[in-house]
């Protein structure tokens, strides 16, 4: 590994590279925060998928596609001297010294729970009128119900065991069949929605992340269709002329698999 000599050197390498780029080079001389919002985005998911997939190399090549963005970002900021990469640092620092009293201060913890639950607390001192101003907005549903139910544990409001969560799940599985036979599809559709805000909750309990979970179903199930065309191909006949009992067979090969 780096020492912190050369860390902080290539650091200053990629800074100095940024300053080129955003004085010689026509794309990024155009670039705003608005314009680079949604690359960010897609580069926040790649990382993801790589880190789903366990793909070291491509999480590095990823966290690094990222960090250019955190600096181009700041480097735009120090243009309108708002702020500039030092005070990102510097603000972010100040936060986590701030929110960690068990580590820079005499504040005693029990376990990681009780850190989780400081944390809220202090961020409602700081001045947040609800602990769920944390959660973005425009967060898929899947990923903001978890975040939902992850910051309204931090204060305490939760179920006790997992079979009472379980029991909602049961309980909400049959207030939605109660709206399917009646037929009213906004009432399914809210019903729905509960079921899921329940499973994912249940998800939590289990210590499982719904996102990575259905995401890992996601990726098995297109590795299993793509088989399932490939041997399609092989016989020379389209998916669409094929019963679904042929193509059960290739299905269950690939399960196999």
């Amino acid at each position: 590994m780096n020492s912190r000599a050369n860390q902080l050197k290539a650091f200053e390498r990629l800074l100095d590279i940024m300053d080129d780029l955003r004085e010689k080079c026509p794309w990024d001389k155009k670039q705003t925060m608005q314009s680079l919002r949604h690359l960010t985005i897609e580069e926040t998911y790649e990382l993801g998928d790589a880190i789903l997939d366990n793909d070291l190399i491509e999480v590095k090549k990823e966290l690094g596609d990222l960090l250019l963005h955190l600096v181009f970002y700041a480097k735009i900021g120090s243009e309108t001297n708002d702020f500039d990469i030092a005070d990102v640092c510097n603000e972010i620092s100040e936060k986590l010294i701030h929110r960690h009293p068990h580590i820079y201060s005499d504040v005693v913890v029990a376990d990681e729970e009780e850190v989780k639950q400081n944390w809220e607390k202090l961020k409602l001192k700081e001045g947040k009128k609800s602990v769920l101003e944390g959660v973005p907005k425009s967060l898929p549903a899947l990923v903001k119900a978890s975040r939902i139910q992850d910051k309204v544990k931090g204060v305490g409001f939760d179920w006790e065991e997992p079979q009472q969560v379980w029991d909602k799940v049961q309980e909400e599985l049959q207030e939605l069949q109660v709206e399917v036979a009646a037929g009213d599809q906004d009432k399914i559709e809210a019903e729905f929605g509960d079921v899921l805000f329940s499973m994912i909750n249940y998800a939590r309990f289990l210590k499982v992340n719904p996102e990575d979970a259905l995401e890992r179903t996601n990726k098995k199930f297109i590795k299993r269709f793509q088989y399932l065309e490939s041997k399609a191909g092989e016989m020379g006949k389209p998916l669409m002329d094929m019963t679904l009992a042929e193509m059960d067979v290739f299905w269950e090969e690939a399960k196999k698999l």
